[in-house]
């Protein structure tokens, strides 16, 4: 571990200072602070400006980590949203030569290293290559995103003059022993939530379809992504739900939520979103009990059309799993369009699923296979028979 130096009394062009506390560990010690976004963006080096061959713990690993757009873009939204938070700590390593520790006043300094003399080896390090990212960088491309007028910190965990090795077992515990967490669960947890959203709205609607008498999907749905002692074999999971409605209610949920957390108006589908958002407005006029309705309706017909597939537990029937019901909710959509009333009856809809030229016994994973090449073969499947052109 690196030595402490005398903290330097004349502050420098390109400093980043922090305050920051030591800890100690079986690992070693580092040290534990918070840190301005921008300063943290100023002196990290990712796969964004990676020099050819500095690979350093990846190599030790044979990883390569591609920085995601995607990803990247996904957390520069977030960022944006009113409660926005990082409350895992960004890693990174650091070299010595760049560090400095005031053990007084618990201010860790960092600045470019620049050489004295010409020694093998040694090398300049400028402002923007001081730290390496061991966990964290696509928090870091996010940030570049963010916008607003306050500071935005981030907690940090610096270590210093680690070797590439204690680098790589961070790095793979942090990342590969990991447990993400159940997207059920998550959806789940928005149950808490004071402010509407999409996801709390699709959460309860879920919920409804579940727990009451009579609905064609009672005890269908695993809350919490497992089954309950009441649900049917073949349940589809929560998340499977609220997913396949959600993309019908909002094409952006995190910024729909946010700007409902902030107070402001939710702006209604217009052009191509309005045959895409099909069940928008009745978020925005919280007509949760109509929308709850139509997919009431809806399964109810699907129920009477296939009472047998539908009421199956048999494992070769897959209708009424999960990739039978993602194709009924894509299949939602053309005959909600086509029939062109704002709460459909179960007879409007049995209506359309009657000219299905297709049987009971047809609905099996021989014809459709698990996953979504199956889902995607029985839509097109349904969709071929009705005639939406009418």
């Amino acid at each position: 571990m690196f030595s402490q130096k005398e903290f330097p009394t004349a502050r420098a062009e390109g400093r980043v200072e922090l305050n920051c506390v030591p800890v100690s560990q079986p690992l070693g010690q580092f040290f534990v602070g918070a840190i301005d976004s921008n300063d943290l963006i100023e002196i990290t080096h990712t796969d964004v400006r990676r020099i050819e061959g500095e690979r350093g713990f990846e190599s030790y690993l044979g990883i390569q980590r591609p920085l995601s757009k995607k990803r990247s873009k996904e957390i520069a939204d977030y960022v944006n949203t009113a409660d926005a938070c990082f409350p895992t700590a960004v890693i990174i390593s650091v070299d010595s030569r760049c560090a400095f520790f005031d053990e007084d006043k618990n201010v860790l300094v960092l600045e470019p290293y620049h050489r004295e003399t010409d020694e093998e080896g040694d090398v300049d390090i400028p402002l923007h290559k001081i730290a390496k990212v061991i966990d964290g960088q696509h928090r870091i491309a996010g940030l570049q995103g963010y916008k607003g007028e306050e500071a935005f910190e981030v907690n940090v965990s610096i270590f210093v003059d680690i070797d590439v090795a204690s680098e790589a077992y961070l790095f793979s515990t942090v990342n590969i022993a990991q447990t993400k967490i159940n997207k059920s669960l998550l959806y789940d947890l928005f149950e808490l939530a004071e402010s509407r959203s999409p996801q709390k709205l699709c959460h309860q609607i879920a919920v409804a379809l579940n727990s009451t008498d009579g609905s064609p999907l009672e005890n269908r749905i695993k809350r919490l992504g497992v089954a309950g002692p009441h649900s049917i074999p073949g349940a589809i999971t929560q998340a499977a739900f609220v997913e396949s409605l959600m993309k019908y209610v909002s094409s952006n949920p995190q910024y729909d939520r946010d700007l409902y957390i902030r107070k402001k108006s939710i702006p209604p589908a217009s052009g191509r979103e309005e045959k895409k958002l099909i069940f928008r407005d009745f978020m925005i006029q919280k007509k949760d009990f109509e929308l709850t309705d139509i997919i009431w309706n809806y399964f109810s017909a699907v129920k009477e059309r296939w009472p047998d597939a539908w009421e199956s537990e048999h494992k070769g029937v897959m209708l009424n799993k999960t990739n039978g019901f993602m194709a009924l909710m894509r299949l939602l959509k053309d005959s909600y369009l086509y029939l062109e009333k704002e709460v459909p009856r179960k007879e409007d809809f049995l209506s359309i699923l009657e000219e299905i030229n297709l049987e009971d016994d047809h609905f099996t994973t021989e014809n459709y296979k698990p996953g979504s090449s199956g889902e995607a073969a029985l839509y097109r499947t349904l969709k071929e028979f009705p005639d939406y052109s009418c």
